[in-house]
């Protein structure tokens, strides 16, 4: 089989089109590129969706922990305590269960026991909450004087949030939320290992990285492809985070702009 056929066959495998049956033996290089690269679709999914969603929410929940009513400051508080103090996988775990709980109660939580939707709420909360984090840390060291000149040109309230609380936080906050959605997508991975089944059982770059390492028995080949599409997908978040950490700061002196230091999460 030549590898255009192989792209042809396997290139969208993972959302359910092209072969149905996998590669049995005499795996070949290009198969393993194409298969492993099919999974990445899933990883990508999870890490857009997840990203996008929470940045709103913990934008939210930024807000909410820095306000001085106790009625919006403690469940912030909470939820954030919650999901930064548990492991990703262990709330895999415990919300695969809830769902499969609720789906015997109404047909209607059915979807959530999928990995295509389950999988990616739990993605999204945690991401919402470490990120919540990061920005409550931003608006705690939004400069006062910035605040005070919104006062003295007449600015309160939304007006004063979103054109000086809001950028000063984003600004303060994107090389460190930068490093946070990296491993959001590195953390995809885990996916492959909760109790949520894959939509039609395709699975994720990491499913067919496993399935090649099994049936060959000789990890060094799909692990290390598998590591080469995180890269590449690394450098491309680098570049799109970059250049909105650029627009962040383009009034600034070039000499003065905050560049993005990226730093190893060795442990969630």
């Amino acid at each position: 089989m030549s590898c255009v056929q192989t792209l042809q066959d396997y290139a969208f495998r993972s959302l359910g089109y092209g072969e149905r049956l996998l590669p049995r033996s005499d795996f070949t290089l290009c198969e393993q590129f194409t298969l492993i690269g099919s999974g990445m679709i899933w990883n990508i999914y999870f890490g857009a969706l997840a990203v996008l969603t929470g940045f709103f929410f913990a934008t939210a929940l930024a807000v909410a922990k820095n306000s001085g009513r106790a009625l919006y400051r403690k469940p912030a508080e909470w939820f954030i305590f919650l999901f930064r103090g548990s492991p990703l996988f262990i709330q895999f775990f415990f919300a695969y269960f809830l769902f499969l709980s609720l789906k015997s109660v109404s047909p209607i939580f059915d979807p959530f026991t999928s990995a295509w939707l389950g999988a990616l709420i739990v993605l999204f909360l945690n991401t919402a909450a470490y990120t919540g984090e990061i920005f409550y840390g931003a608006l705690q060291s939004i400069p006062k004087g910035d605040v005070e000149a919104a006062d003295a040109y007449g600015l309160s309230g939304w007006p004063r949030f979103k054109r000086v609380v809001w950028p000063t936080m984003l600004r303060l906050a994107w090389p460190a939320y930068t490093n946070e959605a990296i491993f959001l997508f590195h953390a995809t991975t885990l996916v492959y290992f909760s109790g949520f089944p894959a939509w039609r059982q395709k699975g994720d770059a990491l499913y067919y990285a496993s399935y090649f390492a099994d049936k060959t028995f000789n990890p060094f080949i799909p692990y290390p492809i598998l590591a080469f599409y995180f890269i590449l997908l690394t450098l491309v978040i680098i570049g799109v985070f970059g250049m909105v950490n650029k627009q962040l700061n383009r009034h600034l002196p070039q000499a003065g702009r905050p560049k993005l230091k990226l730093r190893m999460n060795l442990i969630r």
